[in-house]
């Protein structure tokens, strides 16, 4: 069974960074792409980045150059490290993955079949 685990999330003036982790079990980036949505209020939810050994990493156009993804050694945790965060950033952050869909553009659109809690992300101006 896939669960993932996210935490990390924080109260962070804009400019400022966090660190996400995501803990999944059942599943390494080696089975299929593990990555981060988003949801703010009131709004739909987005496709943040994904990661996979197959594939590599993938960043939405909005946080591209200010967020990273990685893995660990072991492959079962991601995280998701965000730089010169805005308050468009301000969503509740979840981890998700599903095996029928690779890292690429598509990712970001897909209807994923595994969620994990989510982490809520606040950035003040």
């Amino acid at each position: 069974e896939v669960q993932l685990q996210a935490s990390g999330g924080g109260l962070v003036q804009a400019g400022g960074s966090l660190r996400l982790s995501c803990v999944a079990s059942g599943v390494t980036i080696d089975d299929q792409a593990i990555g981060w949505f988003r949801q703010a209020p009131g709004q739909e939810r987005e496709g943040v980045s994904c990661i996979s050994s197959s594939d590599g990493t993938y960043y939405a156009d909005s946080v591209k150059g200010r967020f990273t993804i990685s893995s660990d050694g072991a492959k079962t945790t991601v995280y998701l490290q965000m730089n010169s965060l805005k308050p468009e950033d301000t969503a509740v952050y979840y981890c998700v993955t599903d095996y029928f869909i690779s890292c690429t553009r598509r990712w970001l659109y897909y209807d994923m079949d595994h969620w994990g809690k989510g982490t809520q992300v606040t950035v003040s101006s």
